[in-house]
């Protein structure tokens, strides 16, 4: 791994003499630290001569991450997003190093092309490396069967925070962990970071620790806010950031939204071999990133009202936004199973999305998928791959109504898949943790072994959060442009003197996009080219309102 061409990658001398220009030289000395796992920030570093090391862990469990001579230089993607850092370098030959300030390099990697693409690919390579073996630096000390851990594992999973999970019920160094930080049971889940400890934490209070978070007093009004960031938030922040607005994109889980959650998507436009959902949403984030625009979670929108001719984006914590413009990317939430026993189960058995996470906490044990789309069979097809033997359960008598036929195909295919039609889930049952579920059928009721459940079936608007602001569908679904009727606007408009822009809602400068808007088409593909498009509306709404 150290080794590794992408994790090492250099510079050549041109590229060294464009950095001069942004950074100062200084010297350095062998056992010095240029920084320290967990500190919350620091310097992009060339290493001009000498030799640095770059160190996971520290005492008994320290290891050589990497090593860096003349040419090389160090970092990884917590430059451009703000996470605290995951290992520590450490001088381990005199030299001289190039510092170029965090901020500088931002300015590197939104204008200059040759360097950002030589120093994004190393990036994205050394934090792949981060999430697969050098995780230590963050650790996380609870339960499997515990709800609160559960939400702490899913968060910094979809964040694609680099951490290492240690179950109570399964791990010995777990017990010497917390002697270690005086760690009591009723303290769990605990988060060690380096030195720090956080006893029960919340997603939010992790996220703030991290630096994932974004003081918005910083500014008083962004040009756009973007609230959602699956595929049409993420491409609206892309394309708000590149074409020169000011851009802040606030999410209430983990970036990716549901496409985040999917295990493989093969019809994307580009990716004949297919892509995770979590890798092509990670992607987007650090385009967004290059470019310039803030992210913040989890921050979760609660309303929305107009203060002083601004839209106002009011969040869970009390705090607020404001914004020329907003756009709403808030997609559906997931639908929730009418069975008996699912709130037992809820964040330590029942799942909405297959992920190495969720295999990882099941396989080999059966486990069942309820729903008939594509994102059940992906899923299904994903865990039978990764050991368990599945079932899938419908309401309908087959597939092929709601499902894409070369998913149908490889299922029917799979002998490590059984199909129950004209079947629903009534009853989640077990003590600890899920062990059976129950399913009705025209033949009678059937007890079937289960430790995992994962539900795909469909979702209701999240809407509720723009407190009437917008005309909505008979199902909550957000009307736009074309779809509102002369009814659903008010007066406002008729002083405007103009039709809404296409995606904008009732509320001038308020546009949907994606799955929570009215009449949209539910792929990843449209909801990216929903998210983009609506920026080219929001630069017209702007010009109207200078």
């Amino acid at each position: 791994m150290i080794d590794d061409p992408a994790v090492a990658s250099g510079l050549s001398l041109d590229q060294i003499a464009e950095l001069e220009a942004f950074g100062t030289r200084r010297a350095v000395v062998a056992g010095e630290y240029l920084y320290r796992e967990g500190d919350a920030s620091y310097d992009f570093f060339v290493v001009l001569s000498g030799t640095i090391e770059a160190i996971a862990g520290s005492g008994s469990a320290e290891r050589i991450v990497a090593r860096h001579g003349a040419g090389r230089f160090l970092g990884e993607l917590n430059l451009l997003t703000g996470l605290r850092v995951f290992v520590s370098a450490r001088v381990t030959e005199d030299g001289e190093v190039l510092v170029v300030p965090a901020a500088a390099l931002r300015e590197v990697i939104a204008t200059r092309p040759g360097l950002s693409d030589t120093i994004l690919a190393a990036f994205l390579a050394r934090r792949s490396m981060l999430l697969t073996d050098a995780a230590a630096s963050i650790r996380v000390v609870g339960s499997r069967y515990c709800a609160e851990s559960g939400r702490l594992l899913e968060f910094l999973q979809r964040a694609r925070v680099p951490h290492q999970w240690l179950d109570m019920d399964k791990e010995p160094a777990a017990e010497d962990l917390l002697r270690e930080f005086a760690v009591q049971a009723t303290d769990l889940p605990v988060v060690i970071a380096g030195e720090s400890v956080l006893r029960r934490p919340t997603t939010g209070e992790l996220a703030e620790f991290l630096g994932l978070t974004v003081d918005f007093v910083i500014r008083h009004c962004f040009d756009l806010v973007v609230v959602g960031t699956g595929p049409a938030g993420l491409a609206a922040a892309v394309y708000g950031a590149s074409e020169g607005l000011s851009t802040l994109a606030v999410e209430s889980v983990a970036v990716g939204g549901q496409a985040g959650g999917s295990s493989r998507i093969e019809n994307y436009l580009g990716f004949p071999t297919g892509i995770s959902g979590g890798d092509l949403m990670h992607r987007a984030l650090i385009q967004g990133e290059k470019f310039g625009a803030a992210f913040s979670l989890p921050c979760a929108a609660v309303g929305l009202s107009e203060t002083n001719g601004h839209l106002t984006v009011h969040l869970s914590d009390d705090s607020q936004i404001h914004a020329r413009a907003v756009i709403a990317a808030t997609g559906a939430r997931y639908r929730r199973l009418p069975a008996a026993g699912l709130a037992e189960f809820e964040d330590t058995s029942v799942f909405y999305a297959a992920t190495e996470m969720e295999a990882k906490a099941c396989t080999p044990a059966p486990v069942v998928v309820v729903g008939g789309g594509n994102s059940a069979g992906q899923a299904a097809m994903f865990l039978a791959e990764s050991g368990s033997p599945v079932t899938i359960v419908i309401r309908g008598e087959d597939l092929a109504a709601s499902m894409s036929r070369y998913l149908v195909a490889r299922i029917e295919q799979n002998p490590n898949i059984v199909l129950r039609t004209r079947t629903t889930v009534c009853a989640l049952q077990g003590t600890l943790g899920l062990e059976h579920v129950v399913l009705a059928s025209p033949e009678g009721e059937t007890k079937l072994p289960c430790q995992a459940l994962f539900s795909f079936i469909g979702a209701d608007a999240g809407s509720d959060w723009l407190s009437g602001c917008a005309a909505l569908d008979d199902h909550g679904f957000v009307l736009t442009d074309r779809y509102l009727e002369p009814e659903n606007l008010g007066a406002a408009w008729g002083l405007l003197g103009r039709a809404p822009l296409p995606f904008e809602t009732s509320k001038p400068g308020l546009f949907a996009v994606g799955d929570l808007r009215s009449g949209s088409t539910k792929r990843v593909a449209a909801a990216v080219g929903e998210g983009s498009a609506a920026v080219r509306a929001v630069h017209e709404y702007l010009a109207f309102n200078r």
